[in-house]
């Protein structure tokens, strides 16, 4: 059953809304692709039985360093098949404001000049009561 006109209003608003109170929630609701790829779980899954097959003939065999290999590549297997996989980002990145254009990211500081923690919340905590709270 179609929404009404009425409905689809009060959803983008809600949207828009959502959007400027949340943009990371917003943008991780809308980019999830679905399920991973069928092909992770797979090699995965073939990777953890080569790693236990290791595991299982090197205690057989009294062989430590082989059962140590399997149970790195079964411990490696299971971290790819939960790994989330790096997708390149695209669109534009940074925080959207209330009239709904989107204000770049911050520049990445140079490598050679660290800030401690204290003063990067605090430059979050200025830059927050600046911006009016958000």
């Amino acid at each position: 059953m179609p929404l009404s006109e009425y409905e689809q209003r009060v959803l983008e608003q809600m949207e828009r809304q959502l959007t400027s109170d949340d943009p990371r929630l917003a943008n991780t609701l809308t980019n999830r692709g679905g399920r991973r790829p069928v092909t992770r779980y797979v090699v995965a899954g073939a990777g953890a039985v080569v790693g236990l097959l290791l595991l299982v003939v090197g205690a057989a065999s009294s062989l430590p360093w082989l059962g140590a290999i399997g149970f790195v590549v079964m411990f490696a297997a299971v971290a790819f098949a939960f790994a989330t996989p790096r997708s390149p980002r695209s669109g534009p990145q940074g925080a959207v404001r209330p009239d709904g254009t989107v204000r770049p990211a911050a520049a990445r500081r140079p490598a050679g000049r660290k800030q401690g923690f204290m003063s990067r919340l605090e430059e979050r905590w200025d830059r927050r009561r600046n911006e009016g709270g958000r």
